[in-house]
């Protein structure tokens, strides 16, 4: 992986002449990133180009997340035509390797976690957006769009959207005060500072929403297994911090947004795959089938639990995405 021709100008013109530039692990998107090194100084650059990527989301709430007193990285220099950042440098000291290693930190680091998002939600919501019906929907659709294709499943669509429709009304009708939501908080998200709190990183598609989003982001982790009775103590520790609401309906509401958001994964990583022929994607889904499921065994859900034994039974869902049937 090797940066962009107009890198260097980029760096000269920033102070950065002769730095050294390495690249470093990217995501899921047209993103790439690579560490600039002079000296003793390091920074990020990140490349994100125009036109798949515009990097001023990712700027704007950076400055938001200062503004509220979290550790998301300074920016050092921009140059959006180019869709080039320079940014703060945080290491790699990241929250999924750290627990890999030491697994006994779980209950602490998640504490952490936890506790910034009720902080963040007790601040002024970010001048975004709103998760609204559309982006629901959009988002859910993903699974019938590249899912059902992929293993040839002739499904109801129209079904779906209704049951999701259903499903997620009450979710909406308690969204008239929201917070701001992340929508992608988990544990290779985060990276642990040597001051001790915690770096954020990919959040440049952030909402405002329902508080139990980044909760259930963070406790129902696509890339990495968190038990359920971790689960459970971290979804209590945040219900123990509220002062109003109804503990029940959150849990049904964190129950309904697991579900959405673990059913746009599965749409994602499929598309990943069968797009972008990403395949290692694939290896995520059976960790997804079974979130999704747990959230579905939610009576709330029973609707959309409904559908989904009709057009997509058990053994479809152990099935494995062949290369050949994806791209058929």
């Amino acid at each position: 992986m090797t940066p962009p021709a107009e890198a260097e100008t980029f760096l000269n013109e920033n102070g950065w002449v002769g730095a050294q530039v390495m690249p470093v692990a990217g995501d899921a998107s047209f993103r790439r990133y690579f560490r600039v090194i002079d000296g003793e100084r390091k920074a990020i650059l990140m490349d994100a180009p125009p036109p798949h990527e515009d990097p001023r989301p990712f700027i704007a709430i950076a400055e938001y997340l200062k503004a509220q007193g979290l550790a998301a990285p300074v920016i050092f220099a921009k140059d959006l035509d180019q869709g080039l950042v320079l940014l703060e440098d945080f290491g790699d000291h990241r929250m999924r390797e750290h627990l890999d290693e030491y697994p006994e930190d779980e209950h602490k680091i998640y504490t952490q976690t936890v506790d910034l998002i009720r902080g963040l939600h007790g601040k002024p919501a970010a001048a975004l957006p709103f998760y609204d019906w559309a982006q629901y929907s959009r988002e859910t659709g993903l699974l019938t769009e590249w899912y059902c294709p992929a293993q040839n499943l002739d499904v109801d669509v129209q079904g779906f959207v209704d049951a999701w429709q259903k499903v997620l009304q009450p979710v909406l009708d308690t969204q008239s005060s929201p917070v701001t939501v992340m929508r992608d908080y988990h544990a290779e998200n985060i990276m642990l500072l040597d001051n001790g709190e915690l770096g954020l990183l990919d959040f440049q598609d952030a909402l405002t929403g329902h508080p139990a989003y980044d909760l259930v982001s963070m406790l129902q982790d696509a890339r990495r297994d968190v038990s359920d009775e971790l689960e459970a103590a971290m979804l209590e520790y945040y219900l123990d911090g509220q002062t109003s609401g109804n503990s029940e309906v959150f849990r049904s509401h964190y129950a309904i947004l697991g579900a959405q958001r673990n059913t746009k994964i599965i749409g994602i990583f499929t598309r990943l795959c069968v797009r972008d022929g990403k395949q290692r994607y694939l290896n995520f889904l059976p960790r997804m089938w079974g979130l999704l499921e747990k959230d579905l065994r939610h009576p709330d859900l029973a609707i959309v639990a409904k559908w989904f034994d009709k057009n997509i039974p058990n053994e479809v869902r152990s099935r494995k995405i062949s290369a050949e049937r994806a791209n058929a």
